[in-house]
């Protein structure tokens, strides 16, 4: 049993299995980068679509783009998927702010902002994404960051660039435009009720 347990523990991590791909496209190596970039683009697509819904592609092309460049710079080869996200974060947040006209993004991806599920209740999610859709991008990144991927304020603020206390304010700041957005009586009636 004790070495079941050993076994599972010994599992390699994916971050353990990018450790060679990256060392090797920092060295040039053509097929490890090409290796990388497909095992991150589907990390870099789930960040890229609820902050840059009408433009996901564009935005994932941009960050794959910003990672294949600056990759030989990266001092840390075992820093590499936080490296990833902020290259994607700002990326994302960059393509957002230059597009006129945004579409919601999937109900899967921002079911998880007010606990619900997708699966039980799509007409329901499809309202939570139409409030997050209306928000503006620098509060929706900010939200992103803290509801869906989980960070604290100071690691959000990092990602963004941004003073913590700015990263807190514009987060009290989208919640409250959620929630004024979510209990508009015109919308309430739409609704399930919990």
């Amino acid at each position: 049993m004790a070495d079941a347990r050993d076994a599972a523990d010994a599992q390699p991590t994916p971050w353990d299995t990018a450790l060679p791909l990256v060392r090797a496209a920092q060295r040039g190596d053509a097929l490890a980068m090409d290796d990388l970039l497909t095992r991150v683009t589907p990390y870099v697509t789930r960040l890229c679509r609820p902050i840059a819904p009408a433009d996901t592609a564009d935005a994932v092309q941009e960050a794959l783009t910003a990672v294949f460049k600056g990759l030989r710079g990266l001092r840390d080869p075992q820093a590499f998927y936080g490296w990833v996200r902020m290259v994607t974060i700002r990326e994302a947040v960059r393509v957002a702010r230059r597009t006129a006209v945004e579409r919601p993004a999937e109900p899967d991806e921002l079911a998880r902002l007010g606990g619900l599920s997708a699966d039980v209740d799509t007409e329901l999610s499809a309202d939570v994404r139409d409030v997050l859709s209306r928000l503006p991008v620098h509060y929706r990144a900010v939200l992103v960051l803290r509801e869906l991927e989980g960070l604290d304020e100071r690691s959000a603020a990092r990602l963004l660039g941004l003073a913590p206390g700015t990263v807190k304010s514009r987060l009290h700041r989208a919640r409250s435009l959620f929630r004024r957005s979510w209990s508009e009586p015109t919308r309430q009636g739409e609704r399930h009720e919990h």
